[in-house]
């Protein structure tokens, strides 16, 4: 039980990456509290966060929080720590995993689609890390993860799809520069990212629609790797810019095909790769 008593609070966990890391967590004996904004059924996205929060208790023994939020309103995002802090006693770990995608180009980039996507992913993940750390400074072993690409200035990725690719990395420097800052508090920050692309909704109504999904991973190859990277010390791992695939090579794990939603069609890379 490698996080057993550990409090984990993880932003968009109510379906895809972040529910999948929240089961893994759980099954390890975490305390895990869930943010979303999802409570009621939605006609287009699976689950709600309590209907999440009934698969992760089923996953492990302790403690699972759903808390209805939304990241891009500073009140919300006190109300999140507030909760969890009265709910768990305690914030171990941070997943930043909440996010907006749009992939338009300039002339399609809507205003209220550069601010959705820049309000959450970048505000969000700022602010939310920010109320986070007065806690983090006081665990064992604290971390901050962040569902974001390693940093490139490739401009294929610019040129596709700039209002998201400016989004995106900018939850990258934040992982960067707060590595740095919190480095003397011995907060590990690191970043995470899919070697492919992973079947979650963004994939499904946004990107490729079912065939891409034929092409992908699911999310537990992400939460597998989110699990191996937590366990390593905050202290000397701390501003990296992960892969799934690599770090479950790391761990000596080479056979991936039982995470291919089919295993008969070719894999998708992902995007920033």
């Amino acid at each position: 039980m490698q996080f057993q008593g550990k409090k984990v609070l993880i932003t968009g966990g109510s379906r895809g990456i972040g529910k999948a890391i929240a089961i893994r967590l759980a099954a390890e004996g975490a305390d895990v509290a869930i943010v979303g904004k999802t409570a009621e059924p939605h006609p287009k996205l699976e689950g709600t966060i309590h209907t999440a929060a009934a698969e992760i208790s089923k996953a492990g023994s302790g403690k699972v929080l759903p808390i209805q939020g939304d990241i891009r309103f500073e009140e919300s995002i006190e109300q999140i720590v507030k909760t969890t802090m009265e709910g768990l006693g305690g914030i171990d770990i941070l997943i930043n995993n909440a996010s907006a995608i749009s992939l338009t180009p300039t002339e399609q980039t809507e205003p209220k689609r550069w601010d959705l996507m820049h309000d959450i992913n970048v505000r969000g993940t700022f602010f939310m890390s920010k109320a986070c750390l007065p806690h983090l400074k006081k665990a064992a072993n604290p971390h901050i993860l962040t569902l974001s690409p390693p940093l490139t200035l490739n401009p294929e990725w610019f040129g596709r799809f700039l209002a998201y690719t400016i989004s995106k990395f900018g939850m990258s420097m934040i992982v960067l520069g707060l590595a740095e800052e919190m480095r003397t508090h011995r907060i590990g920050v690191n970043a995470l990212w899919p070697k492919t692309t992973i079947a979650t909704a963004a994939v499904k109504n946004v990107i490729g629609g079912d065939a891409l999904m034929q092409r992908s991973r699911k999310p537990e190859i992400v939460a597998d790797a989110a699990f191996y990277i937590l366990q390593r010390s905050s202290t000397e791992c701390t501003g990296n810019f992960f892969i799934d695939e690599d770090i479950l090579q790391q761990q000596g794990i080479t056979d991936f095909g039982h995470y291919a939603v089919n295993p008969s069609q070719k894999l998708m890379p992902d995007l920033f790769l």
